[in-house]
C-alpha cells in the first residue's frame, strides 16, 4: 500500500462514476471492495459521495440528472488527469483535435476542471487541483491500478496524448499483440489495445481496471451483487488474471490479479 499526497501532470489522478442509482451503486461498491463513504451537498436535491480506502479518498460517485436520464447518458466511470493549468491543457487539446464540452471551470476551490473527447471520441477529464489532490492511496485491492484506451484509431489517439500530455507509448516486452504501454514519465499507467481486438458496436472508451487479489473470487462476488460479466476471468502470460464486469446500473469496469511471484 502507498499513500499518495500529489499526482504528477500525466498520471490518472481522479475516478468518478455517474450512476442511474446512486443509493444501489454506493451498496455494490461498499460491499464489493470495502469502501466506506461520505455524502456531501452538490446542489439542490444532488449528492456527491466520496468513496474512502483506510480513510484515504479513493474515488466517487453521483447520480445522473433527469435530463441526463432522457437523453439516455448512461452509468459510466470517468477518468481524471492531473494538470498543472487547466485552461492552457484545454486550449491546446482543442488545437490537436479534441471537443471540449465545457470551458474549465472552478469546483467549489477544490480543483479546476473539464470533460473533453479526444479526437477519437473517448471522453476523459482533466483536473488542475487545488485543495482535494484526487486519490490518496495505491497498490491495495480496490483502487485503480490501470486503465485501457479503447478506440478504433490508436495511431491517431496516441499522437494526441503523447503531444497533450507528453506520455511515451511502448510495445510491450514479451507481447506480439501490438498492445501499446502508456507511460507518464518513467511510471506505466495504462495502454491502447489494437483496434482489431475491440467490439466495432461499442464507442470508444477508457476502461478502469481495479486491483484485486483474487480475480476469480472477485467476479464471483460481483455477480453475487448483481453485476453482469461481460468477461470471464482469462489468465494472461507475463500479464496476470483479468476480468470485465458492469455494475447492477450499467457501468463498467475490469479487475486485475498480478501474477504470483515466484522465487
Amino acid at each position: 500500500m502507498a499513500n499518495v499526497d500529489q499526482h504528477a501532470p500525466g498520471s490518472f489522478c481522479w475516478f468518478e462514476l455517474a450512476t442511474t442509482d446512486q443509493a444501489a451503486a454506493k451498496n455494490f461498491y461498499q460491499s464489493l471492495f470495502g469502501w466506506t463513504s461520505q455524502d456531501f451537498p452538490m446542489g439542490p436535491g444532488a449528492t456527491y459521495t466520496m468513496f474512502s480506502l483506510d480513510g484515504r479518498n479513493a474515488g466517487a460517485t453521483y447520480a445522473l440528472n433527469p435530463q441526463q436520464k432522457a437523453q439516455g447518458v448512461p452509468a459510466d466511470w470517468a477518468l481524471y488527469v492531473a494538470v498543472q493549468d487547466a485552461d492552457d491543457t484545454a486550449r491546446r487539446a482543442a488545437q490537436l483535435g479534441a471537443q471540449i464540452f465545457m470551458p474549465p471551470f472552478d469546483v467549489d476551490g477544490h480543483g479546476r476542471m473539464t470533460v473533453m473527447a479526444d479526437p477519437t471520441g473517448a471522453v476523459f477529464c482533466i483536473w488542475q487541483a487545488k485543495h482535494h489532490q484526487g486519490v490518496g492511496i495505491t497498490g491495495v485491492d480496490g483502487t485503480v491500478c490501470w486503465a485501457d484506451l479503447n478506440t478504433p484509431q490508436p495511431e491517431q489517439a496516441q499522437e494526441f496524448y503523447r503531444q497533450l500530455f507528453g506520455w511515451h507509448m511502448n510495445l510491450g516486452e514479451k507481447d506480439p499483440s501490438g498492445y501499446v504501454h502508456i507511460v507518464n514519465g518513467e511510471t506505466p499507467i495504462g495502454g491502447i489495445p489494437p483496434a482489431e481486438y475491440r467490439d466495432p458496436q461499442i464507442p470508444p472508451h477508457w476502461l478502469l481496471y481495479f486491483q484485486i487479489s483474487d480475480c476469480a473470487a472477485a467476479v464471483s462476488k460481483a455477480e453475487a451483487l448483481g453485476a453482469g460479466v461481460l468477461m470471464p476471468t482469462q489468465e494472461i502470460p507475463h500479464v496476470g488474471h483479468i476480468a470485465i464486469v458492469k455494475d447492477p446500473q450499467g457501468a463498467v469496469f475490469a479487475f486485475y490479479q498480478a501474477p504470483a511471484k515466484t522465487v
